[in-house]
């Protein structure tokens, strides 16, 4: 069967669209890392011209600042536009502030496995440092200046550190920050060996090994939420494909749904439904991820 009229193409540009919003705010953060690649070989002495590296250096800064979530209310308009109602546009609008939400949410989790890390290389730069024959206080310098782990809290424990104050009080304050929770086990050893004279290098390997087993348990536990999230994913598409078949079938979709009452029933009770599954499997993966 053929397609003709202009409608049904009207109607597929606008889910091609849509669907291109979709991956991309799933793929965002891969998409990120690649074009980060691409642009770090081309500033190495690639062989694209030096004027489209820069207008594309440009351009993925600007993308970057405005955030992916606001490619909602693009494929709403597109789709306002080609189905004749404004409809799409004030769902398109109405999502940004979850996709905002969403991404704040992977921008704070990504910190605080930064930060984790951070702290994991300060255990063990300090270690290091302490065998070599430093003082903690020296140690501590040197191994904060090598692993960056105290974040924002760095100049009150460094200035502790340097003139003699209370280390383990401003250790346990910076573990405050999300993710820097390690910082009590570090200030614990540090209390330990000031206090008792015990070894600050082989508390400093114990709880390096425990903050390294959390992470692996971590990683390992997002492995396996990530078939869940994939598969979430791929359901969530699925009214995406069914409205390409109807496409492809010759009818026009977007009219049916968005100028009649079967359809806008249709399409209210699917979207309700399809932001309840979202809901119910983000819950149960938090849930795990909180569990661990």
């Amino acid at each position: 069967m053929t397609v003709t009229g202009t409608g049904e193409l009207s109607t597929g540009v606008a889910l091609a669209c849509l669907g291109s919003a979709a991956w991309l705010a799933g793929g965002w953060h891969s998409g990120v890392r690649r074009a980060r690649a691409v642009l770090a070989e081309g500033g190495k002495g690639g062989t694209g011209p030096p004027s489209v590296r820069r207008v594309t250096e440009r351009l993925w800064r600007a993308c970057r600042r405005l955030g992916f979530e606001w490619w909602a209310p693009a494929a709403g308009l597109a789709l306002a536009l080609l189905g004749a109602s404004v409809l799409p546009l004030l769902a398109g609008a109405a999502g940004v502030p979850a996709l905002r939400r969403t991404r704040r949410a992977g921008d704070a989790r990504r910190a605080r496995e930064r930060r984790q890390d951070a702290v994991l290389a300060l255990c063990g730069a300090l270690a290091g440092e302490v065998r070599a024959g430093r003082q903690p206080g020296e140690a501590l310098l040197y191994a904060e200046r090598d692993s960056g782990g105290l974040g924002t809290a760095q100049a009150a424990v460094l200035a502790a550190a340097r003139f003699g104050g209370d280390v383990p009080a401003a250790l346990a304050a910076a573990a405050r920050q999300p993710g820097a929770e390690g910082l009590r086990g570090l200030a614990a050893c540090w209390r330990v060996a000031v206090d008792q004279g015990a070894g600050l290098a082989a508390g400093l390997d114990r709880l390096e090994g425990a903050l390294r087993a959390e992470r692996d348990q971590r990683a390992d536990l997002r492995a396996q939420l990530a078939g869940a999230r994939a598969t979430a994913v791929m359901l969530a598409g699925l009214p995406v494909l069914g409205l390409l078949l109807g496409v492809a079938l010759g009818s026009d979709p977007l009219h049916v749904l968005l100028h009649t009452g079967a359809g806008l029933g249709c399409l209210l009770g699917g979207g309700l439904l399809e932001g309840l599954g979202v809901w119910w499997v983000t819950r149960i993966v938090r849930g795990a991820e909180a569990v661990s």
